[in-house]
């Protein structure tokens, strides 16, 4: 068996991250049976909102440690958001249920309903796993197969960021909840930061595809997480195109395209020990699979006649100019493409903004990701298109001045000092960013705002924090009082148009099945699903490519079945980067249903 670098001499802590779709979870999964053929004991645990581990493996995975049978020594663990946030509810709920009035009780209940809630849960769970000698003693190995950048560098950095908060002040009323019991855990908090700064106990893995915005957003995770003092680092460059042997153009062009990436990776990455793991004809599900991850294919790029020259697609998918058709009947209204980190949330947005602006509709392009790129994919600028960014560290600072502007101007000196250590908390960037989120949605009323969104377990965040505010705000208001609310807009159709996107891939697909249904849950439902880099809507006469396009026939009728709309993105020999290629994109005709 080959071993890739990235676990020769490994420590007891492996924390995988990079952009969302890179394959961050398929190479954990492969690492963790890796080592546990080796003989170690391995726990593989994911910390990912969007978690798929389970789906990887075949296998259901909960929030208890669960033994792989068919890989002796292999133990998986998932901590979900939502069974940690209401657990952590639980504990602070449960004892003054039965002492308080029903009525103060459900405040409480509401004032832990936030998104801050079920980071700082997820939090405690994460740091309780790290620091918790009893539970990991069995092991030789754990594998943290960790969430999207954005997300994991939070991650990271609450430890620290709690531990300074604890060290200088409890902050007040709009942490209350959460911070109820984290001055007890000071000590855990300060174990976690120790053993993630420790090379001798932890190894930073960054995994990407070579793919300019996938290299760069570990370019920045590997400069930001050595600051947090995690030295440690190796890269994985995933699914590279090997040689092709065809003379296919699709082909060709991919594999230029990403020999060119490997050869420039910037300094800081080039300097750091590196794997390359080559592109598979399937995707990487079941033990069999993942068995070959880290195997080269000898026999990949050769001609063949074994599989037809082209894959069909369900009759009733679209391509994405029919869907702009549609939308640019009306002269304004709130589009969000939502869906997993790495499907092409970004790179769809602008075109559809594009578009919409070239039919000379007004419209703004935003983005609610902090990994996000917009005006790298569109450089540069057009009439009727406006761009602007959701920055939570520039939200957060704007909301703080106000506060102080108008809160703390009739205070004296000691009530602005204990204004202003409230606002130092954590939790002051939900309601900052979800300020920033309310005023683009109300923008809409005016104009198009296509508003490219984070990564799933993101986005669900700031809808929680939005339906959070519609309950607090009905409470207020009381029934029949007239008031319309970001959620309230987000919930009619004819305003807001959500896209889900996604690739024609089993776990991204199941993904998207899980935030519709999340999506229905409060009360939107999806207007289109989006399948991004499809090759089955391509044109390739290379086999390996053939073979990948014939594996997504079953995943893009699924996604078709969910959607009254469908539309298939075909897989492009070059980016589409800068305003025309994204104006080509909405033009061009795709061989749907060929």
């Amino acid at each position: 068996m080959t071993v890739p670098s990235f676990l020769t001499g490994a420590p007891r802590f492996l924390f995988l991250t990079g952009k969302g779709g890179v394959g961050k979870t398929s190479v954990a999964c492969a690492a963790a049976i890796a080592l546990a053929r080796t003989g170690r004991s391995v726990l593989l645990v994911s910390t990912d909102p969007a978690s798929n581990v389970g789906q990887v493996f075949g296998v259901r995975i909960g929030n208890t440690i669960t033994p792989f049978p068919a890989v002796p020594g292999l133990s998986a663990l998932e901590i979900d958001p939502d069974e940690a946030a209401n657990a952590y509810r639980e504990r602070i709920v449960g004892p003054v249920r039965n002492v308080l009035p029903a009525t103060e009780v459900g405040l409480i209940e509401e004032q832990l309903s936030g998104a801050c809630t079920t980071e700082i849960a997820s939090f405690n769970e994460f740091t309780g796993l790290l620091t918790d000698q009893d539970t990991l003693a069995g092991f030789d190995h754990v594998v943290f197969d960790t969430a999207p950048t954005g997300h994991t560098i939070r991650l990271l950095q609450l430890p620290g960021s709690w531990t300074d908060f604890l060290n200088e002040g409890k902050g007040d009323a709009s942490c209350l909840g959460p911070l109820a019991g984290l001055d007890r855990q000071r000590s855990m908090y300060a174990h976690a930061v120790s053993a993630l700064a420790d090379p001798a106990r932890t190894r930073l893995v960054l995994v990407t595809r070579a793919q300019r915005s996938a290299v760069e957003e570990i370019e920045r995770t590997s400069a930001e997480l050595a600051d947090l003092g995690m030295g440690e680092q190796h890269v994985v460059i995933n699914a590279v195109m090997p040689q092709p042997r065809s003379g296919d153009e699709l082909a060709d062009a991919l594999y230029t395209r990403e020999q060119a990436i490997l050869r420039d990776l910037p300094p800081a990455l080039r300097n750091l020990p590196t794997d390359i793991l080559q592109l598979k004809a399937t995707n990487m599900v079941g033990l069999h699979a993942l068995n070959t991850l880290f195997e080269p294919d000898p026999t990949t790029g050769a001609a063949s006649d074994a599989e037809p020259a082209s894959a069909d697609l369900p009759a009733d998918t679209l391509d994405l100019e029919a869907l702009i058709g549609e939308l640019a009947t009306q002269d304004h209204g709130l589009v969000m493409l939502m869906g997993k980190g790495g499907v092409g949330k970004t790179t769809a947005a602008a075109a559809i903004a594009t578009a919409l602006a070239g039919r000379g509709l007004p419209v703004t392009l935003t983005t609610t990701d902090p990994a996000a790129h917009l005006s790298e994919t569109l450089t540069g600028t057009m009439a009727n298109l406006d761009v602007s960014r959701i920055d939570p560290e520039e939200a957060t600072r704007n909301y703080r001045q106000t506060v102080l502007r108008t809160k703390g101007a009739a205070l004296d000196a000691a009530g602005r000092a204990a204004l202003e250590e409230d606002l130092r908390s954590p939790c002051t960037e939900e309601i900052a960013v979800f300020q920033a989120f309310s005023k683009a949605v109300n923008e809409a009323r005016r104009r198009f705002v296509v508003i490219d969104t984070a990564p799933t377990g993101h986005t669900l965040l700031l809808l929680d924090a939005t339906g959070s505010y519609h309950r607090d705000i009905v409470r207020q208001m009381g029934e029949g009082a007239s008031f319309v609310t970001p959620m309230m807009r987000l919930q009619d159709p004819d305003l807001t148009k959500v896209i889900v996107v996604t690739l024609p891939e089993p776990t991204p697909v199941l993904e998207a099945e899980e935030l519709q249904t999340d999506l229905r849950r409060a009360g939107i439902e999806p207007w289109a699903w989006v399948v991004n880099n499809s090759l089955a809507a391509a044109t390739t006469s290379d086999p390996l490519l053939r073979r990948r396009a014939h594996g997504e026939a079953a995943d893009i009728a699924r996604a078709a079945s969910h959607a009254k709309r469908c539309a298939v993105i075909p897989l492009l020999a070059q980016e589409p980067v800068g305003i025309p290629a994204l104006e080509a994109l909405t033009t061009a005709s795709t061989p749907i249903g060929a």
